[in-house]
């Protein structure tokens, strides 16, 4: 029998990026934001080019560990969470198998299967410990059980982009003077967070054009902010 699938879709690709997307965009956009909204502020602030270029190694240095280690915490707090409340299900269905097989009947019902159907369905499940927990993770719970972790892999892929958004920025201090590095900083960073944008839809397949401007808008607001800010207090 011939499967006429396509091989492009995300679903079927084997991708480390896939699993920890959310880090890698949050890393780089956070990276680029909040280090040309810290540097830039130096720049006009202290006029210094040792300063600056310190200061920005610095806060790249001390922030991507710091949201390495902050993306690890959560996801693995939030993997250990749902890893529990799986072993309370296990207990309850081992416990009070009745009532599971009750609550299981409901949700199918509540889905939309047919009666007849969801009652077999519920007797098949019902007879397989391993069966019963699935579904009712899945269901009732909204977790698929037995997942690998994926916590530490996202908080390095999280230090990564964040040491590479960061870098965006920077760079343009190493090779220009402040008042020249200043503006070329700023336009290098948002033609970044608009690639940055523009490369998440290799994975989404939404519209380039529309990512990279979103991505740019949300960045150039925080920015926008922070140099608000910045000009504020030097005042």
């Amino acid at each position: 029998m011939h499967h006429n699938f396509n091989k492009d879709f995300v679903h079927h690709q084997q991708s480390s990026l896939t699993e920890v997307l959310k880090e890698v965009v949050f890393g780089m956009e956070d990276g680029m934001v909040s280090t040309l909204g810290s540097i830039t502020g130096i720049a006009i602030g202290s006029g210094n080019h040792f300063t600056i270029i310190l200061a920005g190694v610095v806060i790249i240095a001390v922030e991507s560990i710091s949201m390495g280690i902050g993306s690890y915490l959560s996801s693995r707090s939030q993997e250990e969470l749902e890893e529990r409340k799986i072993q309370e299900e296990a207990h309850e269905i081992a416990n009070y198998p009745q009532h599971e097989k009750k609550e299981l009947l409901e949700m199918y019902l509540n889905e939309g299967w047919p009666e007849n159907l969801a009652k077999q369905m519920t007797e098949v499940a019902s007879q397989n410990p391993s069966i019963i927990l699935k579904e009712m993770a899945v269901r009732e719970l909204k977790i698929v059980p037995k997942q690998k972790s994926v916590s530490l892999k996202g908080g390095i892929y999280m230090f990564i982009a964040y040491v590479i958004g960061g870098a965006i920025p920077l760079f343009s201090y190493f090779i220009l003077p402040i008042k020249s590095a200043i503006p070329l900083s700023i336009i290098i960073t948002l033609i970044g967070l608009v690639a940055l944008g523009m490369g998440t839809t290799k994975f989404t397949k939404q519209p380039l054009f529309r990512s990279g401007m979103r991505m740019m808008i949300m960045g150039g607001i925080a920015l926008a902010v922070g140099l608000t800010a910045g000009l504020i207090v030097k005042e």
